[in-house]
């Protein structure tokens, strides 16, 4: 399983030399299977970047989104291979009770927010609302479980043979448990992060500024390296970076982060581009 970065972000920041280094395209990445197959985690504006380095020949593209927050969904109506013919990409998003998954796209994907609305599109698209129940997609074994985050969220779980992956880029453990300190299945998450090889998950906030936005559904640094611990990860990734936040912001907090946490896990923040072999 070999995991790409090709976008970070919470929200699109100002373009420039501040946000060089660390991207300013919002949430996507790119998880690519041992037989080649291509799983795609949710659609920012990274995917835009991600659908021009595909073959142009790829038979099927999975996407597997988070949830609907606009961040999260921007590029979708910019990735190539949905206006390719013959190209299979199905769509995994989160149920709701009021509106269908197809429904909710739609609202995106026509007009006056976009000249394009789903029946138009070229590819074979094929919508699926999660599952309670493990998905398989290829040699993927896939689960899907609500989280802390406004709006019908989960989180991702990824295993292909011995490796494992979770994908949490919007959650707020610490809503629903002030203690890290010992396992309990009921903290938001902890089942799909548990002893997995990679956790890419949110760390939007330093401590004071998280302490002005509880509930608003993202984590301080802080809690994201004691929600890692207590899961037992092997790596935690910094993700969903605050887009007010700068390259040299960032290398600050982080650095801070290290020193107050003195995590015994290895910690890094993502960057665009950052790849992640987990075979």
């Amino acid at each position: 399983m070999k995991v790409t970065l090709w976008g970070t972000r919470g929200s699109l920041p100002t373009p420039g030399p501040e946000t060089a280094r660390y991207g300013g395209n919002t949430s996507c990445v790119q998880v690519v299977g041992a037989d080649g197959r291509v799983l795609v985690l949710d659609a920012g504006t990274g995917i835009r970047r991600l659908g021009a380095a595909l073959p142009i020949d790829i038979p099927r593209i999975d996407i597997l989104l988070t949830h609907l927050h606009m961040d999260h969904l921007q590029g979708l109506g910019f990735f190539r291979p949905l206006r390719t013919r013959g190209v299979q990409v199905h769509i995994w998003g989160p149920a709701s009770v009021l509106l269908s998954l197809r429904a909710r796209l739609a609202r995106y994907l026509s007009p006056p927010l976009f000249p394009v609305v789903l029946r138009e599109l070229e590819c074979d698209l094929t919508l699926h609302q999660v599952p309670a129940q493990e998905i398989r997609i290829g040699n993927f074994r896939i689960t899907a479980q609500l989280i802390c985050h406004p709006d019908p969220t989960v989180g991702f779980r990824i295993v292909e043979g011995n490796a494992s992956l979770t994908y949490m880029p919007d959650h707020e453990p610490a809503l629903g448990s002030r203690d890290f300190s010992v396992p309990r299945d009921w903290v938001s998450g902890y089942g799909l992060a548990r002893g997995a090889d990679l956790l890419i998950h949110d760390a939007q906030y330093t401590q004071s500024e998280y302490a002005q936005r509880v509930g608003w559904g993202h984590s301080a640094m802080t809690q994201t390296v004691q929600f890692a611990t207590l899961a037992g990860v092997k790596q935690l990734v910094f993700f969903h970076h605050d887009p007010s936040h700068s390259d040299r912001d960032l290398d600050r907090m982080f650095a801070e982060v290290l020193e107050q946490t003195n995590p015994s896990i290895t910690v890094s923040p993502a960057m665009e581009g950052d790849t992640f072999d987990l075979r």
